[in-house]
């Protein structure tokens, strides 16, 4: 939940152009990692928590993919960048861990 809270800071000087497109849609991959998590916490099953693990995973990468875009656009500076990268990649290797040990 941290990494929510920095892309909703991180992404409140892009262009207000972006306000529908790209901000939008960072937040909302942003906000679909812990809440996938959570979702699937509260299913029966482990095959359940993993599939909602799986949509977790998907939204770690599409945020990671729609960032190194912002990068590119220089919406955000590099060491921007490489700290929030360096955050995602940790969600994504502890989700991929917790899912293996289901």
């Amino acid at each position: 939940m941290d990494l929510v809270t920095e892309i909703y800071l991180s992404t409140q000087n892009f262009p207000k152009e972006e306000t529908y497109g790209l901000i939008s849609q960072i937040r909302r991959s942003a906000i679909s990692v812990p809440s996938n998590i959570a979702e699937g916490c509260g299913r029966k099953t482990n095959k359940d928590f993993s599939n909602f693990l799986g949509m977790a995973l998907g939204s770690a990468f599409e945020l990671e993919t729609q960032l190194t875009i912002c990068k590119n656009l220089n919406f955000l500076k590099n060491d921007e960048f490489e700290n929030l990268e360096n955050e995602i990649n940790h969600i994504q290797n502890m989700i991929i861990k917790l899912q293996s040990s289901l």
